[in-house]
């Protein structure tokens, strides 16, 4: 089975998110924290990961008699290679956008169902933007992104530490013919620079 194959499937994309940072969790933690996934569903999604090598396991022990198996995600076997993703139709794009949505409205939903949940103090938050990028410019800040994150990525769990899920998602809007700067004045029509202040759209929200 291929790896697009293999991960592009909600219940295993789920548990797959559910043991990103530095995780280990047995099957038992899993069904509590997917509750609304089928036991059975579950396992038979875990054996396939661990037959797979995306899940390796961790610890076993005894537990009367079966053997409890605590597993972790081997994080390089969890990822699509460039060459199926350039392979994959829009179709399956879109089926794989929208398990990944499913698997983060979960979890702010069990974010929310937990205590009293409090944005600001916990650092939830979620925004929206756009920029005007080349696919140079793009590619930069996708480096200084990777320069950012992949320090923190390596912290192990630790006290005081709150593990803290993190989406991203780059759309790239369709693309526009660019407005003749004479035919906007013959229009009467500013352009964007010509705006008055507070004028123009914001363009980016958050609660």
């Amino acid at each position: 089975m291929a790896s697009a194959d293999l991960l592009l499937h909600p219940v295993r994309l789920r548990i797959v998110q559910a043991f990103l940072g530095d995780r280990t969790l047995t099957t038992a933690q899993l069904a509590a924290e997917l509750g609304d996934v089928p036991q059975a569903s579950l396992y038979r999604n875990v054996a396939l990961l661990a037959k797979a090598g995306v899940l390796q396991v961790a610890a076993e022990r005894r537990v009367r008699a079966v053997v409890e198996r605590t597993y972790m995600l081997r994080v390089h076997a969890a990822q699509i290679q460039p060459d199926e993703a350039a392979a994959m139709t829009p179709e399956q794009h879109l089926a794989a956008f929208t398990a990944y949505v499913a698997g983060m409205l979960a979890d702010v939903e069990r974010y929310l169902a937990t205590g009293t949940p409090d944005p600001l103090r916990d650092g939830a938050g979620y925004r929206v933007g756009a920029m005007w990028l080349t696919d140079a410019e793009l590619a930069d800040l996708a480096r200084d992104l990777a320069t950012v994150f992949q320090p923190r990525l390596a912290n192990p769990p630790a006290k005081g530490r709150r593990r803290r899920i993190i989406y991203s998602v780059f759309v790239p809007a369709p693309e526009e013919a660019p407005e003749r700067e004479g035919a906007a004045k013959r229009t009467g029509r500013a352009t964007k620079s010509q705006r008055p202040p507070g004028s123009g759209q914001r363009n980016d929200a958050e609660p």
